[in-house]
């Protein structure tokens, strides 16, 4: 286990967003200098940081990030070490039996909506794209139960092709606290959040910072008690809306 001495005190001015004329072109050029440093640190404690769904294939990768909806990854990779050998092609999905898909996938909760997601899903990559999950956001997006956010990882991590940053539960957490984002909590923006971060970070980087950012928020900064004296942009971090003392000592 690691342990650290007690976290510095927070620095609201880090968090300052700009407020207009000079002053606002100061602070803008501030935030995106301190995004680069945020991004270097984490690329010096995550590098070459993968995402923990388990997937051979684009589809495979396109199922395992819907089942992963309000689920964790680990029981995610549990479910499909079996779905998987079943389930082989666009095809199988598409034809599949809907009570036992449900059934088969049931561990990863709200399990109706996800086999019938992936099931019609399926049944447009067989219709309209000859049974290949397709490679552009545009198609992506026309696919059921696909947002941005699943688009996303699948194209960049199946295809390689950087067409936005993931932005999950940890990537909004993260960034608002780190004043990467002023976007609150509630409603739900995560559609500005990405826009936020894209203006920050250089398009080359959002694939693998999309993954440092979400492991970064599910293992040091958590929803409760983050790891500030261990984590590695502490020092770069406001902690907007983190309570002074709320946090642990090791990882």
């Amino acid at each position: 286990m690691r342990k650290a001495k007690e976290a510095p005190k927070p620095n609201p001015a880090l968090g300052r967003r700009p407020s207009g004329g000079p002053e606002r072109d100061t602070l803008r050029v501030a935030l995106k200098g301190r995004a680069r440093a945020v991004l270097q640190r984490l690329k010096r404690y995550r590098p070459g940081a993968k995402i923990e769904l388990n997937s051979s294939n684009p589809l495979e990768l396109l199922v395992a990030t819907i089942l992963s909806a309000q689920c964790t990854d680990v029981r995610v990779n549990q479910v499909t070490k079996t779905l998987f050998k079943k389930y082989q092609a666009a095809a199988d999905y598409a034809a599949a039996d809907l009570a036992t898909f449900e059934r088969e996938i049931r561990p990863t909760g709200f399990y109706r909506n996800k086999a019938k997601s992936i099931r019609a899903a399926c049944q447009k990559i067989v219709a309209d794209f000859g049974g290949e999950v397709p490679s552009t956001m545009e198609d992506m997006l026309t696919l059921a139960g696909v947002a941005r956010k699943t688009a996303n990882v699948v194209l960049g991590n199946a295809f390689g092709i950087p067409t936005g940053i993931v932005v999950d539960t940890h990537v909004e957490r993260v960034s608002r606290r780190l004043g990467l984002t002023k976007v609150k909590p509630k409603p739900p923006r995560t559609d500005k959040i990405e826009q936020d971060l894209m203006a920050l970070f250089p398009r080359k980087d959002w694939i693998e910072f999309s993954t440092q950012l979400v492991l970064h928020g599910r293992y040091i900064c958590t929803a409760r008690n983050p790891a500030c004296p261990v984590c590695p942009v502490e020092s770069l971090c406001p902690r907007i809306g983190v309570k002074p003392g709320k946090w642990r000592t090791s990882i």
